[in-house]
């Protein structure tokens, strides 16, 4: 992402900035956090970068290739707060919609793989109302990542959860994703869950967002929540959003 920005317009016509002047750049196979207060500009900066967002200023590259919208056959998956499963098919028919554009045999060995990979084996058959909050998120996850996509962006994929489940599905994701590599991009307010992901936590400002801190995460994995120096990391990155806000930037 280069020079990145976003404005939208009001009531009146009253122009709000909502991003300004955004870099980042992730490596193939990296998992990056992005955290910041409420109504930064975080979730807008990921449906830019995914492509949901093809109004702003700026550029998108993945691979070399611009981003300039979202369809059948991109390099993304996406994954968001509520599941949105089609709620008139079932777990297999909502993965094999994410790969409907490939041949049969190999959508059905597909939708096969990610369907067991989450954990959902023996649910094919399940509709939506079927499913706990957990497994729901878990069918989402295998239809973005049915399509094998370079990218997978997550936006506050966790925030409805209640907490035991929150924290299995963090484990669950990072399971995922040592046996994938797929290039994450994770949006959350929840500091401790960008640490206990991400490789790096990219702090952003309040309104209009930019990036205002990247903390290095070198911690080894499996992390421990309750160690010193996850702590400390967790402090670190809480004191620049802290710092930020009193600077009386936008809430």
């Amino acid at each position: 992402m280069r020079g990145v920005a976003k404005t939208f317009t009001g009531r009146a016509h009253t122009p709000i900035p909502a991003l300004s002047q955004v870099d980042l750049t992730l490596a193939p196979g990296e998992n990056v956090a992005v955290v910041g207060t409420s109504g930064c500009g975080k979730s807008t900066l990921l449906r830019i970068a995914a492509g949901l967002e093809r109004e702003h200023d700026g550029s998108v590259h993945i691979d070399g290739q611009p981003v300039t919208g979202q369809g059948p056959g991109l390099a993304r998956g996406l994954v968001f707060q509520e599941h949105r499963l089609m709620p008139w098919l079932t777990v297999e028919q909502n993965v094999a919609f994410g790969v409907r554009g490939l041949d049969p045999e190999t959508r059905e060995r597909s939708v096969r793989e990610h369907i067991e990979l989450v954990g959902l084996r023996g649910f094919e058959q399940a509709y939506p109302h079927h499913l706990s909050g957990g497994m729901a998120q878990r069918a989402a996850l295998a239809r973005a990542l049915a399509p094998r996509p370079r990218v997978l962006f997550l936006d506050e994929p966790f925030a409805a959860l209640d907490a035991l489940t929150k924290m299995q599905m963090q484990e669950e994701i990072l399971r995922i994703w040592e046996r994938e590599r797929t290039t994450l991009l994770l949006v959350t307010h929840d500091i401790e869950e960008a640490v206990f992901l991400g490789d790096r936590v990219v702090v952003m400002s309040g309104r209009p967002g930019r990036v205002v801190h990247i903390a290095e995460v070198a911690l080894e994995r499996p992390r421990d929540r309750t160690s010193a120096e996850f702590a400390a990391l967790r402090r670190e990155v809480s004191g620049v959003l802290l710092a930020r806000r009193s600077t009386h930037e936008e809430p």
